[in-house]
């Protein structure tokens, strides 16, 4: 195959699934709209005259539900967007043109995955810990390079099945990281961040969504977007250091941010070496082949 990436997915590829489900009920921020399904056709409301018959949907959900993406414009600090842009004239029209999640390119990007309880030692962190920059650094079992997607797991993403209350954890708190942990992330100059918490930071015992200084950080001053409510256990169990990241976020025109569905994509180790072994065999027999012709 002449495309080089096309030839890595025919070897063989494992994709580990970082989204949610939505589903009516579900835990989310009690900040934004609830999500919630009809179907306004069924099977059997209409039926073309070859017997055929479609059902269709109608879905209603705030964009920062589920598993979903903070635009630049989800957040200011003081009355500015990153940049300095005004945020009250950015949303005049009632939609954000400067720094909306339609401005979010696709991303294809390196991945690196922070196991805070693997490097801890638990299985996962206490309700309203806050983790460190010496945890993250402790957790990077790969270098964080400028442009990566950090995800950083914290445990607490097993507690989305037992609903919003246990997942929401406003009375419990949330772990998660703090300021200076985001400006730990911001300084490696990495392109976005996510987490398997509903705030991605930490939320104090109690404290519900009241301060939220690490997304001042990323948000605001470096322009670092953020994924929520992700799915990494999975990742986790694989011992997942370093991965290609993948996530498109949709095109809303002025929105806050989108849901999105993010993949982590690993290459299947048997078939890498296989194919390698076969490129080897390969080149060696070209080179005999030369070898023959240039003396012959």
């Amino acid at each position: 195959m002449s495309d080089a990436l096309l030839s890595a997915v025919a070897a063989g590829v494992t994709v580990f699934d970082l989204g949610r489900t939505f589903f009516p009920g579900m835990p989310q921020s009690p900040n934004h709209p609830a999500y919630t399904h009809t179907l306004p056709r069924r099977h059997g409301d209409m039926v073309r005259e070859d017997g055929a018959s479609a059902a269709n949907d109608m879905i209603v959900l705030g964009t920062h539900v589920g598993t979903h993406i903070d635009a630049i414009a989800h957040v200011s600090f003081g009355g500015k967007l990153h940049g300095g842009v005004d945020a009250y004239e950015a949303g005049v029209g009632g939609k954000y043109l400067e720094h909306g999640v339609h401005t979010i390119a696709p991303m294809v990007r390196r991945g690196v995955l922070l196991d805070v309880p693997r490097a801890l030692g638990r299985d996962a962190c206490e309700p309203g810990y806050e983790i460190t920059v010496a945890d993250l650094e402790a957790s990077a079992r790969a270098e964080v390079r400028a442009g990566d997607v950090v995800l950083i797991r914290s445990g607490w993403g097993r507690r989305f099945d037992d609903g919003a209350a246990a997942y929401v954890g406003k009375e419990s708190g949330v772990p998660g990281i703090s300021e200076a942990g985001a400006t730990w992330l911001a300084a490696k100059g990495i392109h976005a961040a996510g987490a398997d918490t509903i705030a991605f930071e930490r939320l104090a015992p109690g404290g519900g969504h009241a301060l939220l200084p690490a997304h001042n950080v990323l948000l605001v001053e470096h322009g670092i977007y953020l994924i929520e409510a992700m799915a990494l256990d999975e990742l986790a169990a694989a011992d997942a250091t370093e991965f290609t990241f993948v996530l498109a976020p949709l095109k809303l025109l002025g929105a806050t941010g989108s849901p999105v569905r993010p993949l982590a994509l690993i290459s299947d180790p048997a078939a890498v070496v296989s194919a390698a072994a076969g490129s080897a065999a390969g080149g060696a027999a070209g080179g005999a082949l030369a070898a023959g012709g240039a003396h012959g």
